[in-house]
């Protein structure tokens, strides 16, 4: 009995010893880490041109204004369908106008007004272009926010791209921050965005009249009979964390 109790004892003494080891093999070393912020700026070219054409009808009817407006739409949008373009409604809205009468001191009632509005883009400026032209002039139409941009399909590559380059500025960072200490990063540890920002500079704002684009502020965004534009810009920010070695 005594050497069974003695034999118990010393694999209860192993065990702890075991126990012992194996939390020390397992309690993880400090690692000292640096984190610091890279950045990448690039560009990417704008594929689409986009512009909003908008229906705007007024009458004392509010049903007779909103069937007015809806038909007008209907034309447009038949119209665009037969066009390479993408198209969607923008503004879909029905109220009654006020207007401030400074003789009489007091709020006068105009009517009803339907407001319609649907964004066409297409990858090609002169369908744009056709567009404009088709409907300029037109009563109860009017055209806003003529722009180029670049699609995801386009921005989705480069921005992958940059935020490489963003954490290698990052690693090349930390390095001329320990160089002085005689160590350099090592391992990437986490990284995470700061910022991603884009940076499109659309163009002036334009009024189509007669058939025709007419300028009202930058006098350099219609050139040579095709619409142009700048590419987009692109910055991305992160802070990223490196083992120091």
């Amino acid at each position: 009995m005594k050497k069974t109790l003695i034999w118990i004892g010393s694999v209860i003494g192993v065990g702890a010893l075991l126990a012992l080891v194996f939390v020390f093999i397992d309690k993880p070393t400090n690692i000292r880490t640096v984190n610091v912020s890279g950045e990448c700026l690039t560009s990417a070219p704008k594929d689409r041109t986009a512009v909003i054409l908008r229906v705007t009808t007024l009458d004392k009817n509010a049903a007779k204004s909103m069937k007015i407006a809806s038909a007008k739409m209907a034309e447009i949008t038949d119209y665009l369908k037969t066009l390479d373009v993408k198209m969607q409604t923008v503004e879909f809205n029905s109220y009654e106008k006020t207007e401030w009468n400074h003789v009489t001191q007091k709020s006068e009632n105009l009517g009803f007004e339907t407001r319609i509005a649907v964004e066409v883009s297409a990858n090609n400026t002169d369908i744009i272009e056709s567009v404009l032209n088709k409907f300029a002039g037109q009563p109860n139409i009017y055209t806003e926010n003529l722009r180029m941009f670049s699609s995801s399909e386009i921005l989705k590559p480069i921005l992958e791209k940059c935020l490489s380059t963003a954490v290698e500025n990052a690693r090349i960072r930390a390095n001329a921050l320990l160089s002085a200490d005689n160590h350099k990063a090592g391992k990437l540890l986490s990284v995470s965005y700061g910022n991603v920002s884009y940076q499109e500079r659309p163009f002036a704002n334009y009024r189509v009249m007669a058939a025709k684009f007419e300028e009202s502020m930058d006098t350099g965004a219609y050139a040579g009979g095709g619409l142009v534009s700048k590419d987009t810009e692109i910055t991305v920010t992160v802070s990223a964390t490196f083992e120091i070695k």
